[in-house]
């Protein structure tokens, strides 16, 4: 299989978003400062007037989907992709200059075919440090998680047939399969995601519960359900999602 030059590669981030206005206020103009980048993509699962006001005014595409289903959303933004390398970003993480060129010259092996970043936690929370060693031995020997920053070969990426569109456990399931593949690459920097949840549930419950959810997932468990636990009902749970680009005159003017 042919690949693009290193130099030639195009990165399309695509961030899913479910009310997240306030973390694309801060992520979208650091992105547009990334040269390396050479599309930024935001499928909400609200049509939000602000948000997309905020996306097209950075020159970025706004989409919205109609359930707040993340692996189906991330599927959109892929499907309107144009760039060489799909990055999925979460809205609550931060990207530097240095991941872009990470993924470049990782990439600049033919046989890597994606990969993601090892995670650290905000700089604010010392107390959640020693968690970052625990994550980077299962980073290494396991699945990846969303907040991850993982990204892909697009044309890998239409042959693996994108995210499942589950209700939760979407980054898992692909990123197994994503490993089965070909060749993966976990990068340093790491990126510097949202403890918010550890923080507010505590970071031993937090680990518990995660831990608990990956195994019930494993042993076959409906994602749906794993849904339900994990955010408390605060969330409908999406079993058809129904995906759409909004018109720009659905939401107004810039």
């Amino acid at each position: 299989m042919n690949q693009p030059a290193p130099a030639s590669l195009r990165l399309s981030v695509i961030v899913p978003s479910w009310n997240d206005h306030d973390n694309l206020a801060r992520l979208v103009p650091a992105l547009v400062r990334l040269e390396e980048i050479h599309e930024i993509i935001v499928v909400d699962a609200v049509a939000e007037l602000a948000t997309a006001q905020l996306v097209r005014a950075a020159d970025g595409l706004y989409l919205h989907a109609g359930v707040p289903n993340r692996g189906a959303q991330m599927n959109l933004g892929a499907e309107n992709a144009t760039g060489d390398v799909l990055v999925f970003h979460h809205a609550d993480s931060l990207l530097s200059a240095a991941h872009p060129a990470a993924i470049r010259r990782a990439l600049n092996e033919p046989e890597v075919i994606g990969g993601a970043f090892y995670r650290k936690f905000d700089r604010r929370h010392p107390g959640m440090l020693w968690f970052e060693s625990v994550a980077r031995f299962l980073t290494r020997h396991g699945s990846f998680f969303g907040d991850q920053s993982i990204f892909v070969r697009r044309e890998i990426f239409r042959a693996l047939g994108g995210f499942a569109p589950i209700a939760l456990m979407e980054d898992l399931e692909f990123s197994r399969r994503l490993r089965r593949r070909g060749r993966v690459a976990v990068l340093d920097p790491a990126v510097e995601s949202s403890d918010r949840r550890h923080l507010e549930r505590g970071p031993w419950r937090t680990t518990l519960e995660n831990g608990l959810l990956i195994l019930l997932y494993r042993c076959a468990c409906p994602p749906a359900l794993l849904h339900r636990w994990y955010y408390r009902d605060s969330l409908p749970v999406p079993n058809e999602p129904v995906l759409t680009a909004v018109p720009l005159e659905e939401l107004g003017p810039r």
